[in-house]
């Protein structure tokens, strides 16, 4: 089920017990966050039990502090999420599917995060997982429920060294992400699976490709590129990288 106006108009906005303004979205297989203007100034938004698979597209909402997505599809998460929800403190994502460590680094740009669940997400079986969210997101206090020890940020900087002079662990593991997308259907529809990128791209390419996905400024952008990339099309901003760059 898209997520309508009508849908969104229709849902349960109330005050919950910490006296926020809360918008009820929960359990209607949602494939993909749109037309949320319509919703109006929310605290918190409870996105539990749909079939949501990127994270992103907000509008502007300065006042959002709280997103609940356990049990969705999320694989990606939006670069540009941080713009649209400036003043996170709070989100759950239990139950998803994000799978490498560089797919949460974009979580770093919120800078008010303090309290993120990542529990079953194959993401949390990666080897040295806690100790990079802690290297990423420098706001979080409490990660998978467990609080976050001074130690722990010591050990993470001993690891991955800072932000401006990253280990040469660090900057291994920030080329790792994943290069496949579940997004929607032009009808809406949750695709029947993640697809590989099917066009052989080169090095240039393919960078200048990466650069167009951290830049994407909406999900359709992210939907186009997709698509090119799926049907052995090198994407129109990534042509002749190889020529521009020599």
């Amino acid at each position: 089920m898209r997520l309508t106006t009508e849908l969104i108009q229709s849902s349960l906005s109330y005050l919950n017990p910490l006296k926020e303004r809360e918008l009820d979205l929960r359990g209607h297989k949602i494939p993909s966050i749109e037309n949320l203007g319509v919703a109006g100034p929310q605290d918190a938004i409870d996105f539990t039990d749909n079939d949501i698979q990127l994270l992103g597209n907000f509008p502007l909402s300065p006042r959002l502090s709280t997103l609940l997505l356990a049990r969705n599809r999320v694989a990606q998460i939006q670069p540009s999420v941080a713009q649209s929800i400036p003043n996170l403190t709070t989100l759950i994502l239990t139950s998803n599917n994000i799978a490498e460590l560089a797919d949460l680094d974009a979580l770093g740009t919120l800078p008010k995060l303090t309290h993120l669940v990542l529990l079953e997400n194959p993401v949390t079986r990666k080897e040295h997982y806690r100790l990079w969210v802690l290297f990423r997101c420098r706001a979080v206090r409490f990660l998978d429920y467990r609080k976050v020890k001074d130690a722990e940020r010591k050990q993470a900087a001993e690891l991955f060294g800072t932000t401006s002079e990253p280990s040469e662990l660090a900057n291994k593991i920030m080329g790792i992400k994943s290069r496949t997308f579940d997004v929607p259907s032009a009808n809406g529809a949750a695709a029947a699976s993640n697809k590989n990128y099917r066009v052989k791209l080169t090095d240039k390419e393919r960078k200048k490709v990466e650069e167009l996905i951290r830049n994407a400024k909406s999900l359709q952008d992210i939907i186009r590129l997709e698509k090119e990339l799926n049907e052995g099309r090198v994407p129109m901003g990534a042509q002749g990288a190889d020529e521009m760059e020599e």
